[in-house]
């Protein structure tokens, strides 16, 4: 029998309770409903040029072994560099690896951009389930040898590359730290994953104790990874470039930072990911949020836990680059 979940903190239960009808259980059913939801309308969305700190490109470059070309999002500093090359954050957008574009939470790494005067770039990768693994993380490992190759094009220095995500993004960031470690591919400087997805057998005592409950649970949590995965999901054999968690070795990885709610189905598969990432003799940096659910940071982006957890990040970002 599942305990009971922590409480909310009280600042994000209210933003919460704001949204009005929240159902956490995304279904193989929702997908289409919550892609139409996401969709853009011409109009909306932020303004990713932050009152012209940066300019904004999309550009799409060849995919491999004839793979469809990959869309990334270049958003660059106009303010003059002073003649040095500038850090480059590679971003890989959330959405439970079945809905998402790659404007999708980039407005969280621009601001860390603005303050360290980087550029990002923000990757499309072909979702689940009409693209199941391999695809996403190919796309997404395309793109990062694109950036590396092209970063001093962009004004981007290639030897200070941090590759962040968050949710399903947070797991490709990780896979993808795993794949340039094992294929000898460029090696970021540092690795962000926030609350990342990380673990296809959804069988944690925080998966079973936030069930119904907060934006994401264990049905979604199941949706997702079957859409990824198949009837693969939870057995044998599954690949640690679709579920890092299934690693074997957490060795040679990037320096990384983790941060998750305490409150939130993915809590214990990311508070054991950064142990291991210790046990292996890495270098990580966790923080778990108390009474923070999944995505309480870009729900309520003003609530004071929301603000720490921003001033955390940027603090890993600075430390890491020096800055």
């Amino acid at each position: 029998m599942a305990q009971a979940p922590p409480p909310f903190d009280p600042e994000l239960a209210a933003a919460l309770d704001a949204v009005g009808d929240v159902r956490p259980g995304l279904t193989p059913q929702d997908i289409q409903a919550a892609r139409q939801a996401l969709a853009p309308d011409g109009a909306g969305g932020p303004d990713l040029t932050m009152d012209g700190a940066f300019a904004v490109e999309d550009r799409t470059v060849p995919g491999s072994g004839g793979a469809p070309g990959v869309s990334l999002l270049i958003c660059r500093p106009t303010a003059p560099s002073g003649g040095t090359a500038r850090p480059v954050l590679y971003y890989a957008h959330g959405g439970g690896l079945v809905v998402g574009n790659n404007r999708l939470g980039v407005d969280t790494a621009l601001p860390w951009a603005k303050e360290l005067g980087a550029v990002v770039v923000s990757v499309e990768y072909r979702l689940a389930p009409e693209h199941p693994h391999p695809a996403p993380v190919e796309d997404v490992y395309t793109g990062l040898l694109w950036t590396a190759e092209h970063a001093g094009e962009l004004g981007g220095d290639p030897e200070r590359i941090v590759i962040a995500g968050a949710s399903a993004g947070g797991g490709l960031t990780a896979a993808l730290a795993l794949l340039l470690r094992d294929r000898g591919g460029p090696r970021p400087i540092g690795q962000m994953l926030m609350y990342p997805m990380l673990d296809d057998r959804n069988d944690t005592l925080s998966a079973h104790q936030m069930a119904g409950v907060g934006l994401w649970d264990r049905t979604a949590n199941e949706t997702a990874w079957t859409a990824l995965l198949g009837d693969r999901r939870g057995g044998p054999g599954v690949s640690p470039y679709a579920a890092p968690a299934r690693a074997a070795d957490l060795s040679g990885l990037p320096p990384a930072f983790l941060d998750v709610g305490s409150a939130e189905t993915f809590r214990d598969e990311v508070v054991t990911y950064a142990s291991r990432i210790w046990q292996a003799g890495g270098v990580a940096e966790l923080h778990v949020w108390p009474g923070g659910f999944h995505g309480f940071d870009a729900l309520a982006p003003e609530a004071a836990l929301s603000r720490a957890a921003h001033t955390a990040q940027l603090n890993w970002l600075r430390r890491l680059l020096g800055r």
